[in-house]
């Protein structure tokens, strides 16, 4: 009976009227209070399916501080006039303690829940600690919690660069401050010791316990929870879909695709290629359902926008879902729209629209390697990607209505033509504007869903993977930079057949041919980005170790196109940065964004990669 005590911690935080998803209906109401009786507590299915949408409620209130840290200190999103403080904190890389998007609560709040219900299910089913046993949804909801928790320390040490360890012992928010702000021996408020039978069991009140404050760094993050998953997960996600016919439920909440993803990328940070490439693979060259997520015409061109208009098995890996209808929102139509009610906080930066808006589709070229000086532009073609760029991505508003995408296309013929004056009319007075997150939207709504992981993201971070992975085969050492090159151009990594259904990342948005796909070699030529015409060129004959690098390069310029403002790319660039032993990689692209007075010395204080975290547990 004193059992309850220990758990009840879980239930004030967890059971809380959160409601999922239609089909969730079952499990909650928003007015409905859930009173569960101490001899009921967790002897239904549907109680521990309850606390389990508890936690992933504690993932949804992360959500705006993952995507403000992952993109404003990166080079794609600034601030506004109206910024809050926190905000302006945070892009001039000086946060205070009471930061509310530097704060580690959250992560704390989730973590202790992830320690509660993972001790409840080894205590009363014990079976998932078994791999022997036949698998069964409380499996699938333990290895549910063990990713979550794993997701939750890997984004908090990208963050703050070492995290405490938080014992599974400490199963509440308090009891971890109190432990964080103790010396070495933390007071346990109620100790069980469970007896052989689960049934006579001794509590202790007010129990010195000796717990070693430890803090984790990077890569023993990455040590201990990849061995964690890969030990301990016997299966991931409860599949719903057979009660209630409802196919995105896989895709909001943690699967096996979705620990895979979270395992390659976790591998990728750390270094480690070749297991980076195996969780990957597992998702990218998937061969049932239809080759699933290999990229094909399912959102192709005008179709791509429809990525954040829903949830759909083809794209999304895993996905935080919200919906106003179920008091389910957050605030990123607050910090992106200039229309009231909303604030207008953050806005793209100019190389953010610079990636879209001088990209050439369609042109060709008179080539000349031998004399590449000679090489010129015979048909320059057309600027701008609008398939994921203007009217999806970002928007130009005037008095809160989008500029027609036939004046912006327009002002980019104008530019190439170098009628700058004039282009520059076409969006005078308009306010530039995140509109991801819009797209589809009516202004009270503030329900966009949070994208965690999808196709093309895992495509394109297999595509770096490529760059670099040397492996042996046959007792030759090879190298993958071509499939690099496929996956993000064509789809080729797949088939050389010209009737694959496969596209690429470029491809599937017309940018995968062979002129207007991405193209390293010995001469590498460079473009006006407003006119396309050929003004220099890079000589890496010789070079292997450059051709890498600039590959790499348009990869990230890639990704700044297809991923913007989802939540990774400071994360990006501090992973280019370290694989290349170069913090200029990182200072120089985000110092860009500021002002000419402020750009040296941010640019001064990012080459010390210290910098790069919040030193929150510094002592």
């Amino acid at each position: 009976m004193e059992r309850i005590k220990k758990y009840l911690a879980i239930l004030s935080l967890l059971l809380v009227p959160i409601l999922f998803f239609n089909s969730c209906k079952d499990f909650f109401e928003p007015e409905q209070e859930i009173n569960i009786t101490e001899d009921k507590l967790f002897d239904d299915w549907y109680e521990y399916r309850s606390v389990a949408m508890g936690m992933y409620g504690l993932q949804q209130q992360l959500v705006e501080q993952l995507l403000i840290l992952g993109e404003l200190r990166g080079d794609l999103l600034t601030i506004t006039e109206t910024a809050d403080a926190d905000m302006v904190e945070i892009y001039n890389f000086n946060p205070s303690r009471e930061n509310k998007y530097a704060s580690p609560t959250n992560f704390f709040r989730l973590i202790s829940a992830t320690n509660n219900f993972i001790k409840v299910l080894q205590h009363e089913r014990p079976e998932v600690m078994d791999p022997k046993s036949p698998v069964t949804n409380y499996d699938r909801l333990y290895g549910e919690a063990l990713c979550m928790r794993a997701w939750a320390y890997f984004n908090a040490v990208r963050i703050y660069g070492k995290v405490p360890f938080i014992h599974e012992s400490l199963t509440s928010i308090e009891e971890i401050e109190d432990y964080l702000n103790s010396a070495d021996t933390y007071i346990d408020s109620v100790a069980i010791v469970y007896s052989k039978d689960g049934y006579y069991n001794d509590t202790i009140y007010n129990k010195p316990v000796e717990l070693e404050k430890k803090y984790f760094d990077q890569s023993l993050v990455i040590d201990y929870f990849t061995n964690e998953l890969e030990r301990k997960v016997k299966a991931v996600g409860v599949n719903h879909y057979i009660n209630n016919n409802d196919i995105s439920w896989e895709v909001t909440i943690w699967s096996t695709h979705a620990m895979n993803a979270l395992l390659g990328h976790m591998y990728l940070t750390d270094g480690d290629l070749s297991k980076a490439a195996h969780y990957f693979e597992k998702i990218v060259y998937l061969s049932s359902d239809n080759f699933r997520y290999q990229l094909d015409q399912s959102f192709s061109n005008f179709s791509w926008r429809n990525i954040f208009s829903g949830i759909d098995s083809k794209e999304h890996i895993y996905t935080l879902w919200f919906n106003k209808t179920y008091f389910q929102q957050n605030d990123f139509q607050m910090f992106f729209e200039p229309r009231n009610p909303h604030r207008y906080m953050l806005k793209p930066t100019r190389q953010a629209i610079l990636n879209w808006e001088t990209i050439w589709d369609n042109y060709s070229m008179s080539i000349n390697n031998s004399q590449p000086w000679r090489t010129r532009i015979t048909s320059k073609g057309m600027p701008g990607d609008f398939w994921r760029g203007y009217g999806v991505s970002y928007t130009y508003l005037r008095d809160g209505e989008s500029i027609p995408e036939m004046m912006i296309r327009g002002m980019l013929y104008l530019k190439s033509e170098n009628d700058l004056r004039t282009a520059s009319l076409i969006t005078e007075d308009a306010d530039t504007v995140v509109w991801k997150y819009s797209w589809n939207k009516e202004v009270y709504d503030m329900d966009p869903n949070y994208i965690i992981y999808r196709a093309a993201g895992i495509h394109l971070l297999l595509a770096e993977v490529y760059t670099y992975w040397a492996f042996d085969r046959n007792g030759i050492i090879l190298t993958f930079t071509s499939n690099a090159v496929n996956i993000v151009n064509n789809g080729a990594n797949y088939s050389a057949a010209g009737n694959r259904e496969q596209l690429g990342v470029r491809g599937r948005v017309g940018f995968g041919g062979s002129t207007d796909g991405i193209r390293v070699g010995n001469i590498n030529y460079v473009h006006d980005p407003f006119t396309n015409e050929v003004v220099d060129y890079i000589d890496l004959t010789g070079n292997f170790i450059g051709l890498q690098e600039l590959l790499e390069d348009k990869i990230i310029e890639e990704k700044a196109r297809e991923l913007a403002f989802e939540g990774e790319r400071f994360y990006d660039l501090m992973r280019v940065a370290q694989r290349r032993n170069d913090p200029s990689y990182l200072a120089e692209r985000v110092a860009a964004k500021y002002p000419a007075g402020q750009r040296e010395q941010i640019y001064n204080l990012l080459l010390d990669e210290r910098n790069w975290y919040i030193n929150y547990f510094d002592e």
